[in-house]
């Protein structure tokens, strides 16, 4: 947890301070998203003319003359254009102008005689036009040059502080002729900020140049448009600086960013007529020209080769700088603006963190594949934030940092959760892997949780057995053959034990110690036992005709609380289980020597297992143990063919008991003696016991008599 915080931590602190370049990332999925849904198309309010390849054939190469320049503002004009904007600088005089080639040919010693004065100026002409109509002229700022900068003609009322300090800083700019300037009815610039990328998705609508404020060149043409004759600036602090929020530009308000920047959602304005500029020119297309251009902004530019002017947006890897413009225009004057408030990067992330702590609160409590499932449900719910912010309300949230937070938290926490789990898991199938069946181990080591070491109180039902006899056995073999002896006897126990979900404490010589419902819970698990010891004798008889053994065991089962866990000593410890219940389990299987059975079970096991055949042996009281306690000797399951026959045996053994508990010690002896009459059964031994004991007892019970016996060794 710690390890993952930290991650977070570090990867939100590392994108804050690199955050222009994640921007960068970042730019590309909003990119993505104009590419899917792009700005709905409108009947924009502005047109282009295009000096295109036919113009140029048609007219000449450029530049051309400002005459021809001013006859194209003049036609517009009197087509019906509310205002016309030049994406192009007129920084030099004309090269055509007659008085140039005039002094052009004297310089190379051809004799004219005719006065400069008299000759036509096309720069006059030009500003002229420019002077008589609605004409923005644009500039471009730039800071490779310290040139002078024409004076802006726009003014700038602010509703707040002056944020000019907040704004892109230009020293210099390249100028039109300040014939042409001081003519214009409006200046702005229309060169682009430089990205890392060379994409325009952003462009600011005011910037600054040797101490005052520009306007670009489409929101001139917006301003000379609407006959607006300043700009009003709506600034604020924000996290401790000024920055712009709103320009409003006549009737028509555009929210900005900090640094009067408007980010621009491309339509592609697939219904903006596009009019070459020969056919501007061209006296016989003005009818049809005119319902296209009546009313509309006018934005000159070019598309033709060598004098291309462009650039990469979001949705055209080569779109002409001049439809950029017309993009704005038309944005703004539809009123759709993409937004990225102040506030966004705080909810970004905070969105980072809460993923972030979501996800390590899952892998802390859960799998490594619920985590990995848990991050792809978190990304798929940022990536749906993000797009439906910006589809619905054209707010551009950053997905990519809280999908960042997730990523550092998964490859770092993730990859330890695996090395813990995984060592947890080794750790369980080493330390259980000798105990339980491999079924087990693997359950336990998939759920850890299972298991909790240091010990618990868990109700068990636990089982003893041991080798009849096997001390007098043992002296009568060497110690290699008696380890071979226990080694083909403990086997096959085992592989009973194991099946039937049992944990195997421990082996203790030829005795063998295991309970079950631990450390995972079994269902059944009294039954299960007794399943158990039944195939345990199984085993034992196919042993002995296989290799001519004639081992017996006694078995003993007890059902009760016990604390289970790892226990021992610092230095060595095991998987164990304690208590009365264990050393309850332990004396009756020692019981089974006394009464001549093979599997001894104490009542609460009986009465936990139905399907399985008992017979009451007697209440004893074990050595240790103040309370008597019921042992049963289990025969086998229902149905068993071999138990038939023995029904009636059974019930009279029942009543014999009943007798023998009640002190009627005279029906007890003609029932006795009626058994010792009958062929051998499984009770033939206990009922050996009782002849003796009678035989030893007075003809009728003493007045104290309870009917337990009272054992005097283990």
């Amino acid at each position: 947890m710690l390890i993952g915080a930290a991650a977070l931590t570090g990867f939100i602190t590392f994108h804050a301070v690199f955050a222009d370049q994640a921007f960068r990332l970042t730019a590309l999925v909003f990119d993505s998203y104009q590419q899917i849904k792009p700005r709905e198309a409108t009947d924009p309010p502005v047109v282009v003319i295009d000096i295109d390849e036919a113009s140029i054939a048609k007219l000449g190469q450029w530049p051309w003359s400002r005459s021809v320049v001013a006859d194209m503002v003049t036609q517009a004009s009197a087509l019906g254009a509310a205002a016309i904007g030049f994406d192009i600088v007129f920084s030099e005089p004309d090269r055509t102008a007659p008085a140039r080639l005039i002094e052009n040919m004297r310089r190379q010693g051809v004799a004219l005689d005719i006065a400069a004065t008299s000759l036509p100026d096309p720069d006059l002409a030009l500003a002229e036009a420019t002077r008589s109509h609605a004409v923005a002229l644009g500039i471009a700022l730039t800071n490779e040059s310290q040139a002078p900068v024409t004076a802006p003609k726009a003014g700038f009322s602010f509703l707040g502080e002056d944020p000019a300090k907040s704004l892109s800083g230009y020293s210099g700019a390249l100028s039109n002729l300040p014939v042409l300037s001081d003519a214009a009815s409006a200046i702005g610039y229309f060169s682009f900020p430089p990205s890392a990328d060379n994409i325009i998705r952003s462009f600011p609508l005011v910037s600054t140049a040797q101490g005052k404020l520009y306007p670009a060149l489409s929101i001139e043409t917006l301003r000379i448009a609407q006959q607006a004759g300043s700009f009003i600036v709506r600034s604020a602090t924000s996290g401790g600086r000024l920055a712009m929020t709103d320009l409003r530009v006549g009737a028509l308000e555009v929210p900005v960013g900090p640094g009067g920047e408007m980010w621009i959602y491309y339509s592609g304005l697939p219904a903006m007529p596009v009019i070459s500029a020969a056919d501007l020119l061209d006296p016989s297309k003005a009818a049809t020209l005119t319902a296209q251009i009546e009313g509309r902004i006018l934005l000159i530019g070019t598309s033709a080769v060598g004098l291309r002017d462009l650039v990469a947006t979001p949705v055209d890897p080569a779109m002409p700088g001049v439809k950029v413009h017309a993009e704005i225009i038309d944005q703004i004057a539809s009123g759709v603006f993409l937004q990225r408030p102040d506030w966004i990067i705080g909810a970004e992330r905070g969105l980072a963190v809460v993923a972030g702590l979501l996800l390590l609160a899952v892998l802390a409590l859960g799998s490594p594949a619920m985590a990995v499932l848990s991050a792809v449900l978190l990304s798929t719910m940022i990536g749906a934030v993000s797009w439906f912010a910006f589809s619905k309300s054209l707010v551009l949230f950053d997905p990519l940092l809280p999908l960042g937070g997730l990523a550092s938290v998964l490859l770092t926490a993730l990859p330890l959760l695996l090395m813990l789990t995984h060592r947890e898991k080794r750790f369980v199938r080493e330390s259980f892997g000798r105990y339980l069946s491999p079924t087990l181990v693997e359950r336990l080591s998939e759920n850890p949780e299972g298991l909790k070491l240091g010990g618990e109180d868990r109700e068990l039902t636990i089982l003893f057995s041991d080798i009849r006899g096997f001390t007098t056995l043992s002296e009568s073999l060497t110690p290699t053959e008696l380890t071979a002896l226990l080694n083909r006897f403990l086997t096959p126990m085992t592989d009973v034990l194991l099946e039937r979900e049992a944990t195997i404490d421990k082996y203790i010589g030829d005795a063998i110690m295991a309970f079950w419902n631990a450390p995972l819970d079994i269902a059944d698990h009294a039954a299960k036992a007794c399943g158990s010891a039944l195939a345990m004798v199984e085993a034992l008889e196919a042993m002995n005709r296989e290799r001519g053994t004639a081992l017996k065991i006694g078995i003993g089962l007890n059902t009760g609380m016990a604390c289970v866990g790892n226990l021992g000593s610092d230095q060595r410890f095991s998987y164990s289980c304690l208590g009365d219940s264990v050393n309850l389990a332990s004396r009756v299987e020692g019981m089974t020597k006394l009464y001549d059975v093979t599997i001894l079970v104490t009542e609460e096991v009986s009465r936990r297992s139905p399907g399985f055949v008992f017979a009451e042996v007697d209440r004893v009281r074990v050595v240790g143990r103040r309370g008597a306690v019921r042992l049963y000797t289990l025969l086998g399951r229902e149905g068993d063919p071999a138990l038939t026959d023995l029904a009636p045996l059974l019930t009279r053994h029942d009543a014999f008991i009943d007798a023998w508990q009640a002190g009627d010690f005279a029906t007890c002896r003609q029932m006795i003696e009626a058994f010792a009459l009958e062929p051998k059964t499984p009770l033939s031994g206990t009922h050996a016991l009782y002849r003796e004991r009678l035989a030893a007892l007075p003809e009728t019970a003493p007045g104290d008599w309870d009917g337990v016996f009272t054992a005097k060794s283990k």
